[in-house]
């Protein structure tokens, strides 16, 4: 496989709205110790990518400033000391940045093969949803059987893919969203769906004695709420603060009734803990969606070169499920 000097890419030209998204030329990055280089033919658009965007989210120390945190495609060549991986093999991989472009790298610990029975555009809807809704649902927050289990955003790509692992698990789940049409796609995906415009979430796990969990990616005004909602002993996961970044609260309940509040982000986290998660995606969870048990669910898909108006897109708050940039047509 030829390796050209330059690449076709999506930068951000200056902070702001979706137009800043422009076509530029690149030059190809070269894998380094522990990496691969990997020729992209789909790329996810994740919600940070929008904040990075707008001048928000700053990519951490030495990753690309492109944005795009996930991909999928073929190894295009290997950097000194990796192992497992061949020039060739079909994967998908969390990125550090990079991902709206022809070529990036990765650490090769951050790679996984694509789940037999899935094609290169299904598996890029993977990565990034899967490393955080594996991480903060069953690692952090210690989903079991039997456990009842709410999120919020339950249509958006976490949500849905947060939903198939509780369910998977044997959780009983509870998900939020704010169209009958979502609320019709969270049902179909074996959850009960709370309409947030019409039903109080609060209300409606108490009446089932409360979550067991919480996986809230909007944070603000919905923290009470969310600790109310809670069953004595439960857990609450936060992973984002799309109302907001903060909140008042009152510590008593959470003393008297033993709750936890924890939460975290993933992109600044260690490429030892990112390699960690990846081993019990590939041990625990591409077993579950190689039966068909989890399945990605692709709302739509844009050329790369039409990143700005999937980012309008997701803007929108219309998508159900994973909004993918086609980089090149599949081999």
């Amino acid at each position: 496989m030829k390796i050209p000097d330059v690449m076709q890419a999506i930068e951000i030209t200056a902070p702001g709205a979706a137009e800043v998204l422009q076509p530029a030329t690149r030059p190809v990055p070269v894998a380094g110790h522990g990496q691969i280089l990997i020729r992209l033919a789909w790329s996810g658009v994740n919600r940070p990518d929008v904040l990075q965007r707008a001048g928000a989210y700053a990519p951490p120390p030495g990753a690309s400033d492109l944005p795009g945190l996930e991909c999928a495609g073929t190894v295009a060549a290997l950097g000194g000391g990796v192992t497992g991986w061949q020039v060739g093999d079909a994967v998908c991989a969390l990125l550090p940045g990079g991902g709206y472009a022809e070529y990036a790298t990765c650490a090769a610990e951050h790679a996984l093969p694509v789940p037999a029975g899935l094609d290169l555009r299904q598996a890029a809807a993977l990565p990034e949803t899967a490393f955080t809704v594996w991480s903060n649902v069953v690692m952090r927050g210690g989903l079991r059987a039997g456990e009842r289990f709410l999120v919020h955003g339950g249509s958006s790509g976490i949500g849905t893919m947060a939903i198939q692992v509780a369910r998977a698990l044997g959780a009983r789940v509870w998900a939020t969203a704010g169209s009958d049409e979502k609320c019709a796609a969270i049902a179909a995906l074996g959850a009960e769906p709370i309409n947030y415009r019409e039903q109080d979430f609060v209300a409606e796990l108490q009446r089932a004695g409360g979550a067991d969990l919480i996986l809230d990616m909007v944070a603000g005004d919905y923290l009470a709420r969310d600790l109310r909602a809670l069953a004595d002993d439960g857990r609450l996961v936060l992973i984002a603060f799309l109302g907001g970044a903060r909140a008042e609260l009152n510590f008593a309940p959470i003393m008297s009734r033993r709750l936890t509040v924890t939460g975290s982000t993933l992109r600044p986290q260690s490429d030892a803990a990112k390699a960690a998660i990846a081993t019990e995606l590939r041990e625990r969870l591409w077993p579950l969606i190689e039966t068909g048990a989890v399945k990605p669910l692709i709302d739509s898909t844009y050329p790369l070169a039409r990143a700005a108006e999937a980012h309008s897109h997701m803007e929108s708050s219309g998508h159900i499920g994973k909004i993918l940039l086609q980089v090149a047509a599949e081999d």
